[in-house]
């Protein structure tokens, strides 16, 4: 895969991004061989794929929700018990409470959260793939590269090319491109171009290799000459093949939609939309159907996920409405994919024990906790009372030793000559006095 192309994902989503891309470039090639290169059929057949790959940590997800639904009652008695109290002696006595609960069940506070934390970078370099379709699908790229190799030699098209984006509204930053080109890095300014133009809609084409459009309004950048060998070259027969090749693998249900246009309220790209808010509907009710509610509706947590899960499918729609068709159809591929592997997981969980469940996954705590040297079967409550107790016995050792030291010491000065007080301080000095006394003799 060429790895050139600037677009494709750097730091942290870079490995992803380009695990990926290797999985989107496959999908490409293969329909190709039966003759049907397209965009949109490789979005699906691609979160098919990725949704398939991510199932074992779906799976762990639903399990931890199962687990949680069973410990949740007991977790609320601690809260509720410990309700109000903000001294320090109260707050470890309910942390050691809630890890014994967590211990019995096999569970940490931060098991859930790790299914998520894997599964986000994946799915932000998923976006970000979708998005960049050229920087990752070598035959794309080639179409892009026909176009871009034949302007980018013309002197004085940067400053045209950037008219041309601002006539027709495209918000495309082209100063990427023109510090490269200016530095004489060819490849680097070729790959950017590719990015511009991978961001042009199917109108935005179609003004592009009419021949007209690059007319004497664009002679402040491009002498006579070179406007003549623009115009030749857009109109020309490969450019407009390749043209015609790029709207047609961005095609999405015949002629009348395209991946890279905004479905807006009119049909049939309002049918975009739609099917996005109802199948993320449809998805969320059948998690909330999957996982046990140890919770009563009236509480704050419960309300709020209702909410969550009427009110975010709603803001896809919208979203959806605005944004570039090939979301919509990421967004609708990965919640039909998952209301089908939801279903199959929900047989599967109902078919299993919930007290084989949780035995398992202490077994496996425990595991973890004697990898990493920690003695099985003890709890947090109990190290703390065994340290709390070494702790008061060793102080009170100190301090039983250094008063009786010292009501020892006080009480020999009857051993003397002379009589004094108990604790006087003619007492004190006399014992001063023999200490030092002893300290001359040695």
């Amino acid at each position: 895969m060429d790895i050139t192309v600037l677009t494709q994902v750097t730091g942290i989503l870079g490995p992803f991004a380009w695990v990926m891309g290797i999985i989107l470039n496959g999908i490409y090639e293969f329909l190709s061989i039966f003759g049907i290169p397209n965009i949109a059929l490789c979005i699906v057949i691609f979160t098919f794929v990725i949704k398939m790959l991510m199932l074992p940590l779906t799976i762990k997800q639903q399990k931890g929700s199962r687990l949680s639904a069973k410990m949740n009652p007991e977790i609320q008695k601690v809260q509720a018990k410990y309700k109000g109290k903000k001294d320090q002696a109260s707050m470890q006595k309910q942390q050691a409470e809630m890890q014994e609960i967590y211990a019995k069940y096999g569970s940490s506070p931060l098991s859930g959260c790790l299914p998520l934390l894997i599964s986000l970078p994946i799915m932000f370099a998923l976006y970000r793939v979708i998005y960049a379709v050229p920087a990752y699908v070598n035959d794309v790229k080639s179409l892009y590269d026909v176009i871009a190799q034949g302007v980018i030699n013309i002197q004085g098209f940067p400053e045209a090319l950037a008219q041309f984006l601002k006539d027709n509204a495209i918000a495309v930053n082209t100063t990427a491109f023109s510090e490269a080109l200016t530095l004489g890095h060819m490849d680097v300014a070729t790959n950017k171009l590719i990015d511009i133009f991978a961001q042009f809609k199917t109108a935005n084409w179609e003004v592009f290799i009419l021949k007209d459009t690059w007319n004497a309004n664009y002679l402040q950048f491009l002498t006579s000459d070179n406007l003549t060998a623009l115009q030749n070259f857009v109109s020309g027969i490969n450019v407009k093949e390749a043209v015609e090749q790029i709207i047609h693998i961005n095609r999405f249900i015949g002629n009348n939609l395209n991946i890279l246009d905004a479905p807006g309220f009119t049909f049939p790209g309002i049918l975009i939309p739609l099917a996005a808010a109802g199948s993320q509907f449809a998805q969320s009710k059948l998690m909330m159907a999957a996982t046990p509610q140890s919770t009563s509706d009236d509480t704050p947590g419960a309300q709020s996920l209702k909410t969550m899960n009427t009110v975010m499918p709603v803001v896809s729609g919208i979203f959806c409405t605005f944004l570039p068709i090939g979301v919509g159809i990421y967004w609708i591929a990965s919640s039909v994919v998952q209301i089908v592997q939801q279903i199959f997981i929900n047989k599967y969980l109902d078919k299993t024990d919930i007290d084989d469940m949780i035995a398992k996954s202490v077994a496996k705590s425990n595991k973890r906790k004697e990898k990493y040297g920690v003695v099985k079967g003890n709890t947090m409550a109990n190290v703390a009372k065994k340290t709390t107790k070494a702790i008061d016995v060793s102080s009170k050792t100190t301090s039983e030793t250094k008063t009786s030291n010292k009501e020892k010491e006080a009480s020999n000065y009857k051993k003397s000559n002379v009589s004094y007080a108990a604790g006087s301080i003619a007492a004190n000095a006399n014992i001063l006095k023999r200490d030092s006394d002893k300290g001359d003799k040695k």
